[in-house]
């Protein structure tokens, strides 16, 4: 494409900073006009009803009357929405639905996606990722060549002929306005195929002639067709192949165990990383500075905030807070009421707030991904920092982890066991067990004091595992691609057992 479109297209995005300027200054009533909005539009569905939206005119009688919601208390109106039921939860036809696993468990949730989640909250949030990126970069000439969009599939729904699921990626791809779809590569018939395998092999001979300029995705399955990329061109680095690279927009995963491997693949201190929050359930965040790793909170996409302090999660009656309540440092579970009718709606992540003028976060962990076994309230970011810092200092670059509890059986001492996939090993892994130990016990006061003089907690345990051992375990259970991820951290052995057991 011509210097002048890139020019054109350049300009048209930045003209949406100054909208973005006014929820940033005032945040409190532009969620509070959102939230009378949401309730307006949907006082005549069948949810609405049931809770009398139509009587209610302040955010503390909406938070009295209408509870909390997990997937288990929505799923009903799901099934019915899936079967072709209409004005149950939102009053416009809903006939896609997001399909997430959060994790590698067995059970899928289906998360309604209706017209107006995707082009208020999903497209614009799209958009809005390239005005940021516009905006801080005048230079660029990202839209001098394409867009490579690792997304996921869909296929047609079991319930009814005119209801689709899949990842919430290939939903969108598959909804992409005209304009995206000139921006973007490979063609969908690919970009949408089901066997990822294929699908990878297929992408990159699709691509490697093509001007790329920019990838988005999962960060462990953009790495793994970079990889692919560059064994089937015999090329050294991906700019050798991609010479315009410049930007990769990633989420869904931390970039902290990956960055370094990114950085081998594309050695340009031009190119630009960029963070977003964007899951099944809406577009919440985008990193707006250049310099760092926080994200705005995206508060005009459709969507109403509340937050639950994670210590309050498991008590009876926790408090809810509004945007206008919250405190920085402190993880709060995320609750969304959104323009595709889910209500009041826990979806399992947690943050941290870094700046509350304008309101900025950064992705915690999850509500059922940490350790606390003993006290000790090991959450994702914990292990992330103290990962990063053992990688620094022994030269090792991480590629995929999970960790669990050892718990006080027969011989065994209480600890932590991290299963770990190296892309380059430590110098010495004792020296990297112990610098992970050591960090962890730094950076959170709990895990220390359970450490201290080994009474309750010994040393935790690194296993180093075969290269490719967590993509074949994924695989053997079907879970290849798109949303699946590995969970980091969990209360109990279920997956690191499953994993030993697997390579054993």
């Amino acid at each position: 494409m011509s210097a002048i479109l890139n020019s054109v297209i350049s300009w048209f995005l930045k003209q949406r900073v100054s909208q973005i300027e006014y929820f940033q200054q005032n945040p409190h009533e532009a969620q509070n006009e959102l939230l009378f909005e949401l309730l307006h539009k949907s006082r005549n569905t069948e949810w609405g009803k049931k809770y009398d939206y139509s009587s209610i005119t302040d955010v503390k009688t909406f938070q009295e009357r209408v509870p909390v919601q997990d997937y288990d208390d929505v799923k009903p109106y799901i099934e019915r929405l899936r079967k072709g039921e209409n004005n149950l939860l939102w009053p416009t036809e809903i006939k896609w639905f997001a399909k997430s696993s959060g994790t590698t468990s067995d059970k899928s949730k289906f998360i309604p996606v209706s017209n107006e989640a995707l082009e208020d909250c999903h497209f614009k949030g799209g958009k809005d990722m390239l005005s940021i990126y516009c905006n801080n970069r005048p230079e660029t000439d990202i839209f001098t060549g394409k867009g490579l969009v690792m997304g996921g599939s869909h296929s047609m729904s079991e319930f009814s002929s005119n209801s689709y699921f899949g990842d919430i990626s290939a939903i969108l791809v598959q909804n992409f306005p005209f304009w995206a779809q000139l921006l973007r590569t490979p063609d969908i018939s690919i970009a949408l195929m089901d066997n990822w395998e294929k699908k990878l092999d297929k992408i990159a001979n699709a691509t490697i002639t093509e001007n790329v300029t920019n990838l988005s995705g999962v960060p462990s399955w953009n790495l793994m067709l970079l990889k692919k990329v560059l064994e089937l061109t015999g090329r050294q680095n991906i700019l050798e192949v991609w010479p315009n690279m410049e930007l990769f927009i990633h989420g869904g995963v931390s970039f902290a165990p990956y960055r370094e491997q990114f950085k081998k693949l594309i050695p340009s201190e031009q190119m630009w990383y960029m963070e977003t929050y964007n899951a099944s359930e809406g577009f919440f965040g985008i990193q707006d500075l250049p310099h760092s790793r926080e994200m705005l909170l995206m508060l005009d996409y459709g969507i109403y905030y509340e937050f639950i302090p994670l210590e309050e999660i498991e008590s009876e009656n926790p408090r809810v807070l509004s945007i206008d309540q919250v405190e920085t440092d402190t993880n709060y579970a995320l609750v969304i009421s959104t323009n595709a009718g889910l209500w009041r709606y826990m979806i399992g992540d947690t943050i941290q707030f870094t700046n509350t003028n304008p309101y900025r976060i950064q992705i915690s962990g999850r509500t059922k991904n940490f350790i606390n076994a003993f006290g000790e309230e090991v959450i994702i970011d914990n292990a992330e920092n103290a990962l990063d810092n053992a990688c620094r200092q022994t030269g090792a670059v991480v590629s995929e982890y999970t960790a669990a509890p050892v718990f006080l059986e027969d011989n065994n001492s209480a600890s932590h066991e991290y299963l770990i996939e190296f892309e380059k090993e430590p110098d010495d892994l004792e020296k990297f067990t112990n610098i992970l130990d050591k960090t962890l016990q730094d950076i959170n006061s709990d895990y220390e004091a359970k450490r201290t003089a080994d009474i309750l907690l010994k040393k935790l345990k690194v296993t180093a595992l075969p290269r490719d051992t967590f993509f074949k375990w994924l695989k053997s259970k079907g879970k290849v691609g798109g949303q699946n991820k590995v969970p980091r951290l969990f209360n109990n052995r279920k997956y690191v057992d499953e994993i030993l057991k697997f390579i054993s």
